[in-house]
């Protein structure tokens, strides 16, 4: 597939975390044929856009309005589905469902009755505790059983795809832990990195979450498989350029543990680790994956590479070049 400059790229969440990150590569490769579409409310994500170039702005609630009018799918060569509500502790299971479950099913149905490109997010949470494994095998979709809503409301949506039967027609992409920049306005929900590096840097310590399993984790080592965010963009753009579809893993195929991003951390600004730990909140403790490792076999045989940062490096990038400078990818 040729990247083009003829049609125009629907990008949802494209002020978001990733969405904005993929926009940063798009225009990279000379591309500003992109409408963007968001729900920018009260908070600065909004400075996410301030350096892109774009062609529109939509608001999340408009778009399905927007794409009804006549020859509007004849314009449209691509959907990157990336708006979604991303919080793990969610509650409103009706705004979950709506929100990430039916408003996704209405975008991949206009995409399939016009033959559009069609790219979404689903996610690691789908794959539960990790009992059943983190394989993006299609034949083993039903056996996964998500332990939040957020996981529920995406694993639901990838197997209405399967049932379908158009998983061949759209490619569904199970991130696993992001971080990085452009992710200054997700709260509680940004990285553990963001959030924790102003006690580094003005108390020079960190507090991780106690193990819930100390059997089998002891504190600070809970894995989790990050994936910097310039990676995961890069790994949507290369999909857009090929023909490439069904399900797959985005993560680093490393499960790295908490302590190790500390001390990433802590070297990135050339100070010695200082590591406490404290309990994990109630909200947490019964949904918490304590080990996630992508399975990336499958994506690097389809890509032919793969070829993510190095956590530490990746973390210093961060930390150096964007946080401390609060600029914006």
């Amino acid at each position: 597939m040729k990247l083009y400059d003829d049609k125009l790229i629907i990008l949802t969440g494209g002020a978001g975390f990733i969405g904005s990150c993929i926009l940063r590569l798009l225009n990279e490769l000379g591309m500003s044929n992109v409408v963007v579409v968001d729900q920018l409310g009260s908070s600065d994500k909004w400075r996410n856009l301030s350096n892109k170039k774009f062609l529109e702005y939509i608001d999340k609630k408009n778009l399905m309005t927007w794409l009804d009018v006549s020859d509007r799918a004849s314009e449209i060569e691509a959907i990157i589905h990336m708006g979604a509500c991303s919080s793990t502790v969610e509650t409103n299971v009706d705004y979950l469902m709506e929100n990430n479950y039916r408003y996704t099913l209405n975008l991949a149905e206009f995409a399939l009755k016009n033959d559009i490109r069609f790219i979404y997010a689903s996610s690691a949470a789908t794959y539960g505790d990790g009992s059943r494994g983190f394989d993006d095998n299609h034949d083993t979709l039903e056996e996964l059983q998500p332990m939040n809503p957020y996981g529920f409301s995406k694993h639901l949506f990838d197997l209405w795809a399967k049932n379908q039967g158009v998983l061949n027609q759209m490619t569904g992409l199970k991130f696993f832990n992001v971080y990085g920049p452009n992710e200054h306005h997700k709260g509680r929900m940004a990285s553990v990195i963001y959030n924790l590096f102003p006690f580094v840097k003005k108390e020079g310590l960190i507090k991780l979450f106690k193990s819930n399993d100390p059997q089998n984790f002891k504190d600070g080592d809970q894995c989790r498989d990050f994936i910097y965010v310039k990676d995961a963009a890069s790994l949507v753009v290369d999909i857009l350029k090929k023909d490439i579809y069904g399900i797959f893993n985005v993560g680093s195929g490393e499960a790295n543990t908490w302590n190790n991003v500390a001390k990433g951390m802590f070297s990135a600004i050339g100070a010695p680790p200082n590591i406490q730990y404290r309990e994990m909140p109630e909200d947490l403790n019964a949904k918490y994956q304590n080990y996630t490792k992508a399975s990336m076999d499958k994506l690097k045989k389809t890509l032919q590479y793969f070829n993510p940062t190095p956590i530490h490096e990746a973390i210093s990038d961060y930390i150096n070049n964007y946080i401390t400078t609060n600029r914006i990818y």
